[in-house]
């Protein structure tokens, strides 16, 4: 029954992942500013404990380096709902915000946005 449980969620999230971009119709101003936010304020930890990230003025330790992995939405939007590694699911965030955060990080960073995230920046 937990192993069922545990796939659920995880095919959820990878749903969600692919999904959800879609489904919030915002500026890119809009997305940068809101994903910024959450990236140094709304994230509990605070993305910037454990990554560097020139855009938000972090210098994490723990984490990859962003400006150097230049994440795309995508794995963004995995490693938040996810988790990787020792980082943990921000299973906190909503929606809305870890569209915006895989959106800024990927921008900031020179990722690369997919295509339905360019859609719903539009």
């Amino acid at each position: 029954m937990i192993h069922s449980l545990s796939r659920l969620g995880a095919f959820t999230a990878i749903a969600f992942a692919f999904a959800a971009p879609a489904a919030f119709a915002q500026s890119d101003d809009e997305l940068l500013e809101l994903g910024r936010e959450v990236f140094l304020e709304h994230a509990e930890p605070a993305c910037g404990l454990c990554h560097t990230l020139a855009d938000a003025e972090t210098e994490g330790g723990i984490g990859p380096i962003l400006d150097d992995l230049q994440p795309s939405t995508d794995q963004v939007r995995l490693a938040v709902t996810l988790g990787v590694g020792p980082m943990q699911p921000y299973t906190e965030l909503s929606e809305e915000e870890i569209e915006a955060l895989a959106f800024y990080v990927a921008t900031v960073t020179g990722g690369t946005i997919s295509e339905k995230d360019a859609e719903a920046a539009e």
